[in-house]
């Protein structure tokens, strides 16, 4: 070990007791959940774009481990083991290695390994506030840790009124879930948006009409049965690597869509004006209440929310001049369901926050929970963290 090497490792663990002093103090437990996980909950749950970061492997017995991508599913996983029907409301905080393969290289900011000091809150009654006090400790630990309160640069998104959005416009219920699944990839969701307005029925001409026929409302399992018929019949085995019911179930779902309208351009316009937001929090608010109105839809019902967690965080001293909202904005994290936020300091490139974190209440039933647990949580990049208060970007 490098004497350079020695003095970064002793000024994290400073920084990381600042840091979990914050925590406990506020209340939350210290633990250490385990770094080898089941790899299965993790690539049902993470979403794409950490699914294809995650370190996998098998062991001896032929069971499928990898190393943790982040903290926050196995601290979930933690708690289930303790409380399996979902127990009664609990905190959590937790500092230690995750671990994400980096496709453009491993950089200081960017690294395989890395560490998260992070707090978990499961089975709270006040949302709002939880979400609110979750970000006034992010900040808390932060200045803790050497960082100027006043100068972190906030980013929020609300994937509740994302949903809300969706849910209000006049759209087949398929198309919806579509882009609900490609938000967090927001050039895919602006391509999938633009597709829907098209004509749908040029969809359709690359199959056979006597295919098209027997597939032509059929349920997914006949739909099966259907292409292998017919795959046998033309000698053609699938390739790929989708399976020959995934295959089918497109291909049922691509003719579905052949019978539908195009979304109408006001109806895509609307969308488009909702994600394309950008503006100082307050100021959004008044945004996005005019384009539900321009679009005829209701959405004050979570925009009331949105509001009100405002009104918590400046309750808390957040300057919200300096908190930006941005509609397209959910993190790389696909089990998020709410609020979401990041924390960029001085020094650092928006691409590297040192915090970020939300509200992800599906999580403990994806993790196998018999319900869902309303449950908020945040972590922090130490090793970012410690860069920026060394005053050089990593």
């Amino acid at each position: 070990m490098t004497a350079e090497t020695a003095r970064q490792f002793e000024a994290l663990e400073a920084q990381a007791g600042r840091i979990m002093g914050v925590f406990t103090q506020a209340g939350h437990e210290a633990v250490a959940p385990a770094v080898i996980q089941p790899a299965g909950v993790f690539l049902d749950c993470i979403g794409e774009a950490l699914r294809a970061r995650t370190y996998v492997f098998c062991d001896q017995d032929g069971a499928e481990l990898c190393l943790r991508p982040d903290l926050t599913v196995p601290t979930c996983r933690l708690h289930l083991e303790r409380f399996p029907d979902g127990g009664p409301p609990a905190k959590y905080c937790y500092n230690g290695p995750a671990f994400r393969y980096q496709p453009a290289g491993a950089t200081t900011a960017h690294p395989r390994e890395f560490r998260q000091a992070g707090i978990e809150t499961f089975g709270g009654s006040n949302p709002i506030e939880e979400e609110a006090e979750t970000l006034a400790l992010m900040a808390d630990a932060l200045e803790a840790a050497g960082l100027d309160r006043t100068k972190l640069q906030l980013r929020f998104g609300d994937l509740e009124l994302v949903r809300a959005m969706l849910d209000a416009v006049d759209i087949p219920p398929r198309w919806r879930l579509r882009l609900q699944a490609q938000f967090w990839r927001p050039q895919a969701f602006r391509a999938e948006l633009k597709r829907l307005t098209q004509d749908p029925s040029e969809l359709t001409r690359r199959f056979a009409p006597a295919l098209l026929t027997a597939l032509s409302g059929a349920t997914a399992s006949d739909a099966e049965t259907i292409l292998a018929a017919h795959l046998d019949a033309e000698n053609c085995e699938p390739f790929g690597a989708r399976t020959l019911s995934e295959i089918a179930q497109n291909a049922v779902a691509v003719i579905e869509d052949a019978r539908a309208k195009p979304l109408t351009a006001a109806t895509a316009a609307l969308i488009e004006s909702y994600v394309a937001i950008r503006a100082p929090s307050q100021k959004a608010a008044d945004q996005i209440a005019a384009a539900a109105k321009s679009g005829g839809i209701d959405l004050s019902a979570p925009l009331d929310g949105f509001k009100t967690r405002l009104t918590a965080l400046k309750a808390r001293g957040f300057n919200l001049d300096q908190a930006t909202f941005s509609g397209d904005f959910g993190r790389s994290l696909e089990y998020y369901t709410g609020f979401v936020f990041e924390i960029a300091a001085p020094g650092l490139p928006p691409v590297s926050p040192v915090a970020g974190g939300g509200r992800y209440d599906g999580l403990m039933a994806m993790a196998g929970c018999a319900r869902d647990v309303p449950a908020v949580g945040a972590a922090i990049h130490t090793e970012r963290l410690l860069a920026a208060i060394e005053g050089g970007a990593p």
